[in-house]
């Protein structure tokens, strides 16, 4: 059984919370912290989609876009040459090439950036 509920593209966790008898939610794949919780389903849900709500309202009044879950899925436009070289490397590491490159961003994504040189320190 999956312990989650989806509302407007976000995933809440569901928790049952035996010493306070309520469900307890979270709103998962963001980093802003978005958490409720109601005594029976029905009021869970409805809690959800109130937090959902009033996180896209605060959102727009501080003029921010809210953080919105990653769908996993990427297009990228590259050069025949890197995508040839990228297959390439995919067969040599015995995967394919979505396995390849999640792995290649990944570890990219991980790496401390590289601090720019200026004129005076060169």
């Amino acid at each position: 059984m999956i312990n989650s509920m989806a509302y407007r593209g976000y995933t809440a966790s569901m928790v049952f919370d035996a010493e306070d008898k309520v469900i307890v939610g979270r709103v998962q794949d963001i980093d802003d912290i978005i958490s409720f919780h109601g005594e029976s389903v029905s009021e869970f849900e409805s809690n959800f989609h109130s937090a959902i709500e009033d996180y896209l309202a605060a959102s727009r009044e501080l003029g921010s876009a809210p953080e919105r879950p990653a769908s996993g899925k990427v297009m990228l436009r590259i050069a025949p040459e890197v995508h040839a070289a990228a297959l390439k490397a995919a067969a040599r590491s015995g995967t394919s090439l979505n396995k390849w490159a999640e792995s290649a961003l990944g570890k990219a994504a991980r790496k401390a950036p590289a601090r720019a040189t200026t004129r005076s320190e060169a």
